[in-house]
C-alpha cells in the first residue's frame, strides 16, 4: 500500500491552496476574526484545528461501518465534543495563559463546520489513512490562513511579532505609526479578502471549471 500515493497527496495538500476550505469554500471565517490580532493564539488555534480534524475524521472512518445512519450527526458531534474538551484541557494545563486568551473560541471548533463537514463527507465514506489525510489537509489549510491573517494584523497593528518588536524604533523616530485598526475584528475580515483576491487572480483555472 503507498501511503503516499498521487492520490493521497492531492487529498493532504489540495485543503491547503487550490480547495482552502476558508478562501475557496468561505467556511471557517467568523472565528477567524476573532483570534487573529495576534500571531501566537492564530498559530495555537490553528495547531488545535489540526489535531480535533484530523482525529475526528480518523475516529469517524474506524467506526463508520457500526454507525446507524439515523444517529451519525450525534455520534459526530460526541467525538468531536470529547476531542475538543480534550484539546481545551490540555492547553489549560501546560498553556494557561493562552487557554484564557483563546476563551470560549477553542469550544466553538465544535461548531466549526469545517469539521463537522469533513465527518461527513470524508470520514464516512474513506478509510482511516484518507481520512486522517484529509483532516491534516482541511486543518492545516484552516490554520495557514489564520497564521497569515495574524501575521499581518499583529505586525502591522502592532509592530510586533509574536510579542517581540520586530520594527525598529528608528521608524517610529522618523514618524512611523502602528496601525490601530488593524487590531479590530473588521481587519480581519479585509484581510481575508485580500487574501481570496490574491487567491483568485492566481487561480483563474479554477474559476472556469
Amino acid at each position: 500500500m503507498n501511503l503516499f500515493s498521487a492520490k493521497n497527496k492531492e487529498i493532504l495538500l489540495a485543503p491547503i491552496s487550490k480547495k482552502n476550505p476558508v478562501i475557496v469554500q468561505m467556511l471557517g471565517i467568523c472565528s477567524a476574526l476573532a483570534v487573529t490580532a495576534k500571531l501566537e493564539p492564530s498559530i495555537v488555534m490553528a495547531v488545535s484545528v489540526v489535531v480535533v480534524i484530523a482525529f475526528a475524521n480518523v475516529i469517524i472512518s474506524l467506526i463508520r461501518k457500526t454507525i446507524p445512519n439515523r444517529i451519525r450527526i450525534i455520534v459526530q458531534l460526541v467525538v468531536a465534543a470529547v476531542l475538543v474538551t480534550l484539546v481545551s484541557e490540555v492547553l489549560k494545563a501546560y498553556a494557561y495563559d493562552m487557554s484564557k486568551q483563546l476563551s470560549v473560541f477553542i469550544g466553538l471548533i465544535l461548531t466549526n463546520c469545517i469539521l463537522m463537514g469533513r465527518m461527513e463527507a470524508f470520514g464516512l465514506n474513506n478509510g482511516p489513512w484518507e481520512a486522517f489525510l484529509d483532516g491534516v489537509g482541511h486543518g492545516a489549510g484552516y490554520g495557514l490562513i489564520l497564521i497569515i491573517v495574524g501575521f499581518f494584523r499583529e505586525l502591522l497593528g502592532s509592530g510586533t511579532l509574536l510579542g517581540i518588536k520586530v520594527i525598529p524604533q528608528i521608524f517610529y523616530n522618523w514618524g512611523y505609526v502602528n496601525n490601530g485598526l488593524m487590531i479590530l475584528p473588521p481587519m480581519a475580515l479585509i484581510t481575508i479578502a485580500v487574501i481570496i483576491w490574491v487567491h483568485r487572480a492566481r487561480n483563474k483555472d479554477l474559476q472556469e471549471k
